[in-house]
């Protein structure tokens, strides 16, 4: 059952940046976040509801600009789907418990799995272990 705030609160918690990319689906630009190019060992959580989203060892660089991993911690943490904005067809990503707005995930990413979640910085909060 996804986890229900008002807009209202959200705005109150949030960044500008966090809040416009996890609840307005806006994507902030290449190579600014804080993590497109953060290496330490932790886990990545939805910065709207702490969900368990990605872990560090799964995390590489795609030169795109934006944290990339090649697979989620758990994919009942992750809501798939079609996303056919901006005249592309692309697969969106979304926190499963509270509907933010996370990324994107395409099939040209490393093995095992070979895919890439291209993921916006605004929309993780990192927990070291």
């Amino acid at each position: 059952m996804p986890m229900k705030k008002t807009d209202q609160e959200y705005q109150q918690e949030l960044s500008d940046i966090s809040y416009r990319v996890t609840r307005q689906a806006a994507t902030e630009r290449p190579f600014t976040g804080e993590y497109w190019d953060y290496w330490q060992v932790g886990q990545y959580n939805c910065i709207c509801c702490n969900t368990p989203l990605f872990q560090s060892d799964t995390k590489f660089d795609a030169g795109c600009g934006w944290p990339s991993y090649y697979q989620p911690l758990d994919s009942k943490n992750i809501d798939e789907h079609r996303d056919v904005t901006h005249g592309m067809i692309r697969t969106e990503v979304r926190c499963s418990k509270c509907d933010a707005h996370l990324g994107h995930v395409f099939e040209d990413g490393p093995a095992p799995t070979g895919l890439r979640y291209c993921i916006n910085s605004a929309s993780l909060k990192f927990n070291s272990d």
